[in-house]
């Protein structure tokens, strides 16, 4: 687990996101517990659970984003869920142990990558060992009882001038044969699964594996594309995948974090049938999972205790006291993100280092365009964000993507042909191109 101060954590989101000071604080304080715990003794490790996050706000103000950032941050294992694409054991559909299955491959990702680089370097000899018997194989006249002039020290000579050269980078298109293996793909007719199918597939995949030979092919390729191939087979060679597996399990079970977003849409309404009843059940399935239970996966058992959950909702329709008493104490810290104003909107289109203006500058860039924004522009396409959101529903940030796709629209059509330029958009230009659209309550629903 990374060594981050709850104020490094912030400072970090406040990098990519504007305001929703609370929550990145929030995260931020859950994030350090993570690490805290770790510096615990063994006893008392166990005893300490993670305090939950409920972000309550609409759409579009940053808790998918927050979400995000964070898993770029905390190089833990993350995975990000929507609550509304799971139904109740026994229906169709995705079960949501499932997730816990999605985490502990996120962490056999993060940890292969570890010892990857660990034997990445004895994997480049082995492939370059490799090469050059692909390239100056071994003569069969050095085979017990037959006569030849070519002599072993001959044909170490050839082989060290032909090493020579593949280190010079004077052989990447010669062409070699290797070897490679074709994988057998599991067929699973729809269904076939049932309650809890994707583990299933997993494993009638792993024992199809075992069971039929493998199939080997052989494949002509250049020095350059063959080094490649003899790479990833190396490293598969060196890796110790039961060792792989067992961290990543630990890695999950102790450091995983798993945000679930659309919870309000697992509340089910008053008196509900069909699928409200099927929400029901989601709800009463996640409790476990996220109280602390055991799920079994392909690489093993995997204990949900120490697992972080950060949940999100909209909560438009409902309130988070709708949803069952047992899961709302399993969110102790509730978290409310406010509506964005027209000066956030002038401050996501400006502050962070990737926001939208820069990004689009520098697209155009590439086609030697030269785009400027001026400070007025910036207001004015706030201003209308901001109106847009108000006058039909309101989205949040997102309204600035369409926004900004309308207002550049024609000079991206144009910019290819335009060779090179720099063009200014300033308030008039973002007024000339919009505030039709955006007084057009019906036009603008559809387009912006």
């Amino acid at each position: 687990m990374k060594n981050l101060t709850p104020r490094q954590v912030v400072s970090e989101l406040d990098r990519h996101i504007v305001g929703q000071a609370d929550a990145k604080k929030s995260v931020a304080i859950a994030i350090r517990n993570r690490w805290r715990r770790q510096q615990l003794d063994d006893d008392l490790r166990k005893e300490v659970n993670p305090k939950n996050i409920l972000m309550i706000g609409p759409t579009g103000v940053g808790k998918t984003e927050i979400a995000r950032r964070l898993a770029k941050l905390t190089e833990a294992p993350f995975i990000k869920v929507e609550a509304s694409k799971y139904t109740e054991v026994g229906y169709y559909g995705r079960d949501v142990e499932s997730m816990i299955r999605e985490l502990v491959e996120n962490a056999i990702g993060l940890v292969r990558e570890q010892e990857l680089e660990s034997v990445k370097e004895e994997a480049k000899q082995r492939v370059e060992e490799k090469l050059v018997d692909l390239l100056a194989p071994q003569p069969a006249s050095f085979d017990v009882g037959v006569d030849s002039s070519d002599s072993p020290e001959r044909y170490e000579r050839t082989r060290e001038k032909m090493k020579a050269m593949l280190l010079g980078g004077e052989l990447e298109n010669r062409n070699v044969e290797i070897a490679t293996e074709q994988k057998v793909q599991a067929m699973v007719m729809p269904g076939m699964g049932g309650p809890g199918g994707d583990q299933m597939d997993f494993d009638f995949q792993g024992m199809l594996e075992k069971i039929i030979p493998k199939n080997v092919v052989r494949r002509e390729l250049t020095v350059a594309e063959a080094r490649k191939v003899l790479f990833d087979q190396q490293c598969e060679a060196l890796i110790n995948q039961e060792k792989v597996n067992a961290k990543a399990v630990d890695l999950a079970e102790n450091t995983g974090i798993i945000f679930i977003d659309e919870l309000d849409k697992v509340v089910s309404s008053e008196g509900g049938r069909g699928a409200d009843v099927s929400r029901q059940g989601v709800q009463r399935d996640l409790l476990p999972i996220v109280e602390g239970t055991t799920v079994q996966t392909r690489y093993g058992y995997i204990k949900t205790d120490h697992i972080l959950f950060v949940a999100a909702g909209a909560f438009h329709t409902t309130k988070p006291s709708e949803l069952m008493p047992e899961l709302q104490g399993r969110f102790p810290i509730r978290v409310e993100l406010n509506d964005l104003t027209k000066d956030d909107f002038v401050r996501i289109l400006s502050e962070p280092k990737n926001s939208l203006t820069r990004q689009y500058s520098a697209l155009l860039n590439t086609e030697g365009v030269k785009l400027d924004f001026t400070e007025d522009a910036i207001e004015a396409l706030a201003e209308f964000a901001y109106q847009v959101n108000q006058s039909t529903q309101n989205i949040g940030a997102r309204r600035l993507h369409t926004i900004m796709e309308r207002l550049l629209e024609d000079l991206s059509f144009e910019a290819p042909d335009m060779g090179s330029g720099k063009v200014e958009v300033n308030a008039a230009y973002v007024k000339e191109r919009l505030e039709e659209i955006a007084q057009d309550e019906d036009l603008s629903k559809f387009i912006l």
